[in-house]
């Protein structure tokens, strides 16, 4: 984690150190050519200083050790960073549109030059090597800050092609197109910060987890001798790979305390070492090992529930003749008007096939795949 946490502020250094000089050539070359969309692009520029700025002070924070107020660390802090730049960029966007819509309202022609052209396609080549690079390393580092950094550098180097775009068509069209141009950029930033903190805004909330890696957390448990099944599986992300999780597993309902918690330790180690993923919770559902209709019925109950319309699975069942029950739990589709209703539909749909028994009916969501 320290390591991450190094590479991430080397690589916000040398965003810094280059959209400082970018922004000051830039601010240079749009003040003497009275280039409201060089301007645009250079305040542009200036915003991303900051945004590395934030990344770093965000870096640190998220990187504190837990304690007693935050007992699963501070790692969330990085997403809050992400949402802060996305702020910076949104108002970076907003100033810049005002600007050139003011210049819409009272022109001014451009006075560009070898030089200002020159400056303006020195920085889309730098904003593409930049942008590759930082997006990169938010990728390899699971720093969103880093990626909004990266893709909203990608998109300068768009925005400083249109730059360059309308300069040319001033000097050997005579056409001005800077104020227009310039509001054509700052909807470009505006729209790019909107996405991300809309994105950043969904991992705070609790996204879904990505199926390949909650499919293999369940396989690896499943490989665990006397592990019929992985159910329930729920990941909370406490920041970039820090995931903690829950789940229940099937086991025979013949197995001691001693047994069911020897195997718990196993796996728990098991899906650290393999997927590192640490689980803080394992429950356990009994399956039936003694008696013989208990494979029958489970086939019909669960031909019985998964007719019902908003089902997507029955897991979790255990069968007592002696006590006259059937329990099981099913997983309700989100689309589902609300839990009562699929917990009444299927309730009602295998009390037809056993009447005479207590049926003990739990109505999961659809956590993960």
């Amino acid at each position: 984690m320290e390591q991450r946490e190094k590479q991430i502020i080397r690589v916000s250094i040398i965003g810094i150190i280059a959209n400082v000089f970018l922004a000051g050539f830039k601010f240079a070359v749009g003040f003497f050519a009275r280039s409201v969309a060089i301007m645009a692009d250079a305040l542009n520029n200036a915003s991303d200083v900051l945004s590395s700025v934030v990344t770093i002070i965000g870096t640190k924070l998220a990187g504190r050790p837990a304690d007693k107020a935050h007992p699963f660390g501070h790692g969330r802090v990085e997403y809050i960073t992400a949402a802060v730049i996305s702020g910076i960029i949104l108002y970076a966007g907003i100033t810049a549109l005002i600007e050139s819509v003011n210049r819409i309202i009272w022109p001014v022609a451009p006075e560009h030059n070898a030089v200002s052209l020159g400056v303006v396609a020195a920085g889309v080549i730098v904003k593409i090597v930049l942008g590759r690079y930082v997006k990169s390393q938010g990728e390899k580092l699971s720093s969103d800050s880093l990626k909004n950094s990266g893709a909203d550098a990608l998109m300068d180097s768009a925005v400083s092609s249109t730059t360059l775009i309308g300069a040319l068509a001033f000097m050997f069209a005579g056409v001005n197109l800077e104020a227009w141009l310039g509001v054509f950029i700052s909807f470009m930033i505006i729209k790019a910060a909107v996405d991300m903190f809309m994105e950043t805004t969904s991992k705070i909330l609790g996204e879904r987890e990505d199926s390949e890696l909650t499919k293999a957390i369940k396989e690896t448990i499943c490989e665990t001798e006397g592990v019929y099944g992985a159910y329930d599986l729920v990941l909370t992300n406490y920041g970039p790979d820090k995931l903690i999780g829950s789940v229940h597993i099937e086991v025979p309902d013949t197995w001691t305390a001693g047994k069911i918690d020897e195997t718990s330790r196993k796996i728990m180690h098991r899906v650290a070492m393999k997927n590192h993923i640490a689980l803080a919770a394992i429950g356990v559902y009994s399956h039936n090992t003694t008696d013989k209709r208990a494979s029958e019925i489970r086939e019909n109950v669960t031909r019985a529930a998964m007719s019902q319309k908003y089902v997507l699975q029955v897991h979790g069942f255990y069968f007592s003749a002696d006590e006259k029950t059937i329990r099981f739990d099913v997983v309700a589709d989100f689309s589902a008007p609300d839990a009562e209703t699929v917990h009444k539909e299927v309730t009602h749909a295998v009390k037809k096939l056993y009447p005479e028994y207590k049926l003990m009916v739990q109505v999961d969501s659809d956590f993960s795949d």
